[in-house]
């Protein structure tokens, strides 16, 4: 008996020490493969980005994988391996190989980008006739003609923004831009998605989903980037207080899906009406197995929590370059009588409004990251060209939008605010110059996939800063309050630029600031807005 029990410890430790081995030595030779034999391997990169997916994760996590991506590709060249298998490119070749290539599509893990998702959406749909249906059909709704109805309500928002913003003024209050156009931009898409009112910018009751889409967005991004990562989800969703955001979040999504679906099909001019023949509502699963559960979830974010960036850009740039300031606000000032005539149709001779909209959408893009594609599944070819490239099946590509928007290639002076250069008669630039500047500007990604919001998105940033700039003058507001938003040596690698509007990536993009303060503009009608 004695001598037994002796000998059973003993055989568990050779045991472990067997298993620990093979352990090692299976682990030892993937990293000898991925390093040395893999199809990739001859692509520079981070040694750590060569052996797993979570190199990327661990950035996404720290919500600062667009300014790693460009660090490594001012390190290692315009091609740099971001994955054991993944490479980032940054060309404007590379952009049209690989965005506006019929046979690239999403990977998989697109999947993870909303909450629950079990159907495919416009946004993750790897089947490219799927997208394009789903695309014909979400996009009725983002169409000019459909804007041009939408746009009595979208106004209607834009108003109380400028009635709070006259409230600030007149108690000098610093406001916050990035909240104000959040809460702006997402109660537009709820009205544009559903006819529902989300009052986020007048009442708390669902300021709640903000937290939520901060947190949803990051864990998405660091799924996307490591799909690895799901396997931690559920301890993700078991932590208290996320957990009740979460289904409080969810269970306003089903009040507005089930509020808009009791109404009849035509009752509001919104994405509903176009879609309620078209998309499965059952699916014999209940309301949040629906295609139309899939499609809102990530509608909201997409129609409204990507402006807020734009938005908050154009505020930043123009409160730190006053020359551009004085220039959009007398162009703002000469073209409209009242701020009433301030409509999107106006707009179009705006030509400095929307040089000043393009440049800041350069420099503090709504998605700064990596918009992977791999070759699709119903294409049997075993690699395709990618920048002269020849790129294995299997490989998923990418270009990173921070990085060649700030490549001095296509953008002379990355990193400085110059509205000017989207200007025809700029000078400084040549012909051929400004064709390639064009070509790497793409905010709204190119080719199918490509945004179908950028009517939309052009249409609610003009109207706000024209009408903003109509009734205000604004200026940072006081140290240290004012430098909110803007760059710090004591922030780190990346981060050290003063003048330059600070993202976190979080596949969307999160920020804070700038605090502005708004004074009324002498001569300005407020009667007009009927405050």
């Amino acid at each position: 008996m004695t001598t037994s029990l002796a000998i059973k410890p003993s055989i568990l430790s050779v045991m472990g020490w067997y298993c620990a081995s093979v352990l090692i030595t299976y682990l030892a030779a993937v990293a000898a493969y991925r390093i040395l034999l893999h199809p990739l391997s001859k692509y520079p990169g981070p040694l750590a980005a060569k052996l797993t997916d979570a190199y990327s994760g661990f950035f996404a996590y720290r919500r600062r994988l667009h300014l790693t991506t460009w660090e490594n590709q001012q390190k290692y060249g315009s091609v740099v391996r971001q994955g054991p298998n993944k490479l980032v490119f940054n060309s404007t070749r590379a952009l049209k190989d690989i965005y506006r290539n019929d046979q690239m599509t999403k990977p998989k893990a697109y999947m993870a980008m909303g909450p629950d998702l079990t159907s495919y959406t416009v946004f993750t749909a790897t089947d490219r006739h799927l997208h394009r249906a789903r695309r014909q059909l979400i996009g009725q709704v983002l169409t000019d003609r459909s804007m041009r109805a939408f746009e009595p309500t979208m106004i209607e928002q834009v108003d109380i923004y400028l009635r709070r913003l006259l409230a600030d003024a007149r108690s000098s209050t610093p406001v916050n831009m990035t909240e104000r156009s959040r809460q702006l931009g997402l109660d537009i898409a709820g009205l544009l998605g559903f006819g529902y009112d989300l009052t986020l910018q007048t009442e708390e009751t669902n300021q709640f989903m903000l937290t939520m889409l901060e947190a949803g967005t990051l864990w998405s991004s660091v799924f996307l980037q490591w799909p690895g990562a799901r396997r931690f989800r559920l301890g993700l969703i078991l932590v208290r207080v996320f957990r009740e955001f979460r289904g409080r979040y969810l269970s306003l999504i089903e009040q507005m899906i089930r509020q808009r679906t009791a109404m009849a099909k035509d009752a509001k001019h919104d994405l509903y009406s176009f879609v309620a023949d078209a998309l499965d509502d059952k699916s014999g699963g209940g309301l949040r197995q629906s295609d139309l559960w899939a499609e809102s979830n990530l509608f909201l974010t997409a129609a409204g929590d990507t402006t807020k960036t734009a938005l908050s850009g154009v505020f930043f740039y123009l409160s730190r370059n006053p020359d551009a300031y004085r220039t959009l606000s007398a162009e703002i000032r000469h073209t409209f009588q009242s701020g009433n005539d301030i409509r999107g149709s106006a707009l179009a001779g705006c030509r400095y409004l929307r040089a000043c909209i393009d440049e800041s959408l350069r420099l503090a893009s709504p998605a700064s990251g990596t918009l992977w594609r791999e070759l699709g599944a119903d294409n049997d070819a075993e690699y395709h060209i990618v920048d002269g490239h020849v790129i294995p099946r299997g490989t998923v590509v990418g270009v990173n939008i921070y990085s060649i928007h700030h490549n001095p290639e296509y953008f002379p002076d990355p990193f400085s605010f110059r509205p000017e250069r989207w200007l025809d008669d700029d000078s400084e630039y040549s012909a051929e110059a400004k064709r390639a500047m064009v070509d790497a500007f793409t905010p709204f990604l190119t080719g199918a996939r490509g945004c179908a919001g950028k009517t939309m998105a052009y249409m609610e940033v003009g109207l706000v800063i024209a009408r903003t700039l109509w009734y205000f003058d604004f200026e940072a507001s006081p140290a240290p309050i004012g430098h909110v938003g803007g760059g710090n040596p004591a922030m780190g690698r990346g981060r050290h630029r003063l003048d330059e509007f600070q993202l976190y990536d979080v596949f969307t993009a999160l920020h804070d600031g700038p605090y502005l303060t708004f004074r009324s503009r002498e001569g300005a009608r407020f009667g007009d807005m009927e405050i």
